[in-house]
């Protein structure tokens, strides 16, 4: 920042918080004390699996294939002595706002659940919760409309146009939801927007391959679920904030 002082012009002094010194300090998985004043948590700490497990199987997470790994949140899809399964928070969420970043494999599927219900009866995360669609530039989908990255899966095309990242590149993810209304955003773009309380909404489900899963889209609180979909695929910076 510059500021003019007897028609010279300087620079402004640098504080804590000035948004240069924040991006000079930020590390991966840490909260700044201006996000801490703003109600974010960390979702993945960037040390351990607490606060998650793996869907239906809680004992079983020591095991899985999700696992932490430098730092960020590894999913080992490829190694068959690994139990597979899908990795779900301790909690519910209803309203709220949620950043991460996340990279995949070649030819790589994978997505983030949100409103998922847990339960035996439910033998999937994606019997009761909507789709974030994550994918690879090089998968066979990629072009699909309703299969493309950001989207929400299988009910809409992407809102806006967006350049997504490459194999084994970051790609930033934000997920909102607020009285049943979601937004999805994948590298600053909007991709996605549907209100879950709608009648239109309701009518979508009935007609889509998701009509013989009860719980599908009823909810507007729920888990939030990662995929472990064959591909490897890596996460980190998850922080969320409550609305």
């Amino acid at each position: 920042m510059l500021v003019s002082c007897k028609g010279k012009t300087e620079k402004a002094p640098i504080k804590w918080n000035t948004k240069a010194v924040a991006e000079a300090n930020k590390k991966h998985n840490q909260l700044l004390e201006i996000e801490k004043k703003q109600g974010w948590l960390l979702l993945f700490n960037g040390k351990t699996l607490d606060g998650w497990h793996l869907y239906n199987n809680p004992d079983s997470t020591n095991y899985s294939a999700w696992q932490v790994k430098d730092g960020m949140l590894y999913c080992n899809a490829t190694d068959e002595s690994k139990v597979r399964g899908d990795l779900v928070t301790n909690r519910p969420f209803k309203d709220y706002e949620l950043n991460f970043e996340w990279k995949i494999s070649a030819r790589g599927n994978s997505g983030v659940f949100i409103n998922v219900q847990e339960s035996p009866e439910i033998l999937q995360t994606y019997h009761s919760g909507p789709e974030y669609q994550m994918l690879d530039t090089d998968h066979m989908d990629y072009n699909e409309p309703f299969k493309s990255p950001g989207c929400l899966y299988g009910f809409q095309e992407q809102l806006n146009p967006v350049n997504v990242k490459p194999t084994n590149q970051w790609n930033t993810s934000t997920i909102k939801q607020k009285n049943g209304k979601i937004e999805f955003y994948l590298n600053g773009v909007l991709t996605a927007k549907e209100d879950f309380k709608s009648s239109k909404w309701l009518s979508q489900v009935n007609g889509s391959g998701f009509a013989d899963k009860p719980e599908f889209g009823k909810h507007t609180e729920g888990k939030i679920a990662l995929q472990n979909w064959y591909f490897d695929v890596w996460f980190r910076n998850m922080k969320i904030r409550e609305l």
